[in-house]
């Protein structure tokens, strides 16, 4: 079949329109949520030997498709020393089922841990940290664990719409130890900040859908400034994640799903 173009400038103008418009929809909904991005950032801190942590958040799976089966392959790739997830796992169905199928094929050698994100909290789950140990998960509620000598994780609960319990998520974590926290709203460095060394969190998608000189098309609440990349305030740094999955409508624009591997290297005496 000939394909036959508009004569009249116009019409030239329509078609070229169009054919942008079907152009952008078949990468905002085919391409890009499928197409996940590894992100390489390297930090030096107080530890003894380097310590290479993948940051996973905004799941929202459905199971094991196309896009949660490549990002096995990307963590096999990579060989994470701990894989992190900072909340929003669950799709927006709430069904954990499709979520245990994906947790269970997670693995690091020290282990997978696991915060609130506000799906979590909106579609509640009981014996919460019995699935999650069933699914070989650390669940990190408000508490902290020492992963390595010197190096403990701090887990917020969904820091976008519920309440943080600081007092007791520190508690036990000796100074001078390096805390590395974990949570879901990035607002929640802005009154944070100061208590950890690094901080991994969500909840923006990095904006899902982004346009060119304009930025994200919409962000939900709880982000304030904090939309992706690095922030740094009051000695301390935090890493907020495009995350893996989408929400509202399937699709992704100039904001690619993002694999973010953050390695901290041994400083220099």
């Amino acid at each position: 079949m000939k394909l036959v173009l508009p004569k009249s400038r116009k019409g030239r103008i329509f078609f070229a329109l169009a054919a942008l418009a079907i152009g952008c929809a078949i990468d905002g909904f085919f391409v890009e949520p499928n197409w996940i991005e590894v992100t390489h950032e390297s930090l030096p801190a107080p530890v003894s030997q380097t310590l290479k942590i993948a940051h996973l958040t905004d799941l929202h799976t459905n199971g094991l498709g196309f896009r949660e089966r490549r990002l096995l392959k990307l963590l096999d790739q990579e060989r994470p020393d701990i894989i992190v997830i900072t909340g929003d796992s669950v799709p927006p169905s709430g069904s954990y089922e499709a979520e245990s199928r994906v947790l269970r094929n997670l693995h690091a050698p020290l282990g997978v841990w696991l915060v609130r994100g506000n799906w979590e909290n909106w579609h509640a789950l009981r014996n919460e940290a019995e699935y999650y140990r069933e699914n070989g998960v650390h669940f990190l509620l408000n508490r902290s664990a020492e992963i390595r000598p010197g190096v403990w994780l701090v887990g917020f609960n969904d820091t976008a719409f519920a309440a943080a319990d600081t007092e007791h998520a520190l508690a036990g974590v000796p100074n001078g130890a390096y805390r590395i926290a974990l949570f879901h709203g990035p607002i929640f460095f802005s009154r944070s900040a100061g208590q950890y060394d690094l901080a991994l969190a969500g909840h923006s998608h990095g904006g899902q859908v982004r346009l060119p000189f304009w930025g994200p098309l919409w962000l939900p609440g709880g982000i304030g400034p904090y939309v992706q990349g690095w922030f740094a305030a009051a000695g301390s740094r935090m890493y907020v994640s495009r995350g893996i999955g989408t929400t509202l409508l399937p699709v992704r624009f100039a904001c690619r799903p993002e694999l973010a591997i953050i390695t901290l290297q041994p400083m220099a005496n």
